[in-house]
């Protein structure tokens, strides 16, 4: 599913740096030119994300002396690792540096603690350099500045074949999306209340040279990207509340997290999360913060206590139904749905869903799983396609969030064809 997210390149030598406080300085010897990524080991004391005044500790991001970008430590008190892009650098001697950025950090968190920095330099004619030396540069969106929301967390990429050489597809998961979709819907649809987003895509030739380039922009509009660059990477501005983004913009704070390589054959985008278990975490105390968990039924902003939800993966062809998943907990059917037909998947491929189960519920009280098709509902007032028989081809995981909000172990995997005729008989699977 996915590759390994870095290809050793050339040899480099580090003069060690002790740990800092707020600051933190790393000296290299990069051996040849390439494309460098930092793996950054830090912490924040105080900090917890889901808390008002103490959600992270910002770092201004320099590569000697200039302004590469802003690494927000979002992930809590305790030292973990953060990849971002430096960009390509010369061979030679270069000076990596990590300031406290009091303007944009939480006014109650503490000192920021940074324990290593390790850097990796490509050389420039490594398969992996290539794509990382394109991973899109994203300048925040204003109304997220200094607000610790709908921060980008996690990119990846994708490669294919072409016709004409190779494409490199990027995109880029945020804690959330203050506008589009509603929180409950979401959990419905996507499985998820992350915003997930392809950013940017482009195709080279066997030599590299580039043959196309695009972007998402709003209204989830693709165009031909003619935007700047630094170096070969792309220059983006999130510009609308559900991350679109566009060719220009006010903002000059950015951030660069180093992208990883997936191959998501027969699995939904959501998979990379499963990648990064505390994704999900992070999503689920910002929707803590934001006042968007609370059990007030379908139709509002809010979703129940996420530890509540059977969270589902599968995949199969929709084409103009629509879908929709149920499970069975201590012998009552609970609907993906929950009677709303907005609420249905209405994709093809590999997608999620999710299921709030009622208080007390175990991931062992769940004994089926149910999928069932339906005529899609009307919309904007136009009738939709004749609905088609909907084929189901796999159900790769089914699993509740432990404690700490990261998925447990997967209840169910199975592989084969149901047809499921709308608004007919549904197809039940046994969970042992």
């Amino acid at each position: 599913m996915f590759a390994r997210e870095i290809a050793l390149g050339a040899l480099l030598t580090a003069v060690a740096a002790q740990p800092g406080r707020d600051s933190f300085t790393q000296t290299f010897e990069a051996a040849a030119p390439g494309e460098a990524i930092a793996v950054v080991r830090a912490g924040c004391a105080r900090c917890a994300w889901g808390e008002p005044g103490r959600e992270a500790a910002a770092l201004r991001v320099a590569i000697d002396g200039r302004y590469s970008q802003h690494l927000v430590l979002a992930r809590g008190e305790g030292a973990v690792e953060y990849r971002v892009t430096l960009g390509e650098l010369a061979g030679g001697t270069h000076r990596l540096s990590f300031e406290r950025d009091p303007a944009l950090s939480a006014a109650n968190a503490g000192a920021a603690e940074i324990a290593a920095a390790s850097i990796e330099v490509l050389p420039a004619a490594n398969d992996e350099a290539v794509a990382q030396s394109m991973a899109p540069i994203l300048y925040a969106r204003p109304n997220t500045v200094g607000r610790f929301t709908d921060l980008p967390i996690l990119m990846w990429y994708e490669a294919a074949p072409t016709s004409r050489g190779r494409q490199f597809r990027y995109s880029v998961i945020f804690t959330n999306e203050d506008g589009g979709t509603a929180t409950d819907r979401l959990m419905a649809t996507w499985g998820r209340t992350t915003d997930i987003e392809f950013v940017y895509g482009v195709e080279i030739d066997a030599s590299g040279r580039v043959l196309a380039e695009q972007f998402q922009g709003p209204g989830h509009e693709v165009p031909p990207f003619r935007g700047r660059h630094e170096g070969r990477h792309p220059l983006l501005w999130v510009s609308t509340d559900n991350n679109m983004v566009s060719e220009s913009g006010p903002t000059e704070i950015r951030y660069a997290p180093a992208p990883e390589r997936f191959d998501l054959t027969n699995a939904s985008r959501e998979a990379v999360m499963d990648r990064h278990p505390w994704s999900y975490a992070l999503a689920s105390a910002e929707m803590q913060r934001e006042g968007k968990i609370a059990d007030e039924g379908p139709g509002h902003n809010t979703i129940p206590d996420p530890r509540r939800f059977a969270y589902l993966e599968a995949c199969g062809e929709v084409g103009h139904s629509a879908l929709a998943f149920a499970v069975d907990v201590r012998g009552a059917w609970i609907a993906s749905d929950r009677g709303l037909p907005q609420y249905r998947i209405v994709r093809d491929g590999c997608f999620r869903a999710a299921i709030p189960l009622p208080p007390g519920a175990q991931a062992r009280d769940i004994t089926a799983l149910r999928a069932r098709a339906y005529t899609r509902a009307p919309s904007d007032g136009q009738p939709p396609p004749r609905a088609n028989p909907v084929r189901l081809t796999r159900v790769n995981t089914l699993f509740m969030l432990d404690e700490a909000y990261r998925p447990g172990p997967p209840l169910v995997h199975w592989q084969g064809g149901a047809t499921l005729a709308p608004d007919g008989a549904p197809f039940d699977l046994p969970i042992p």
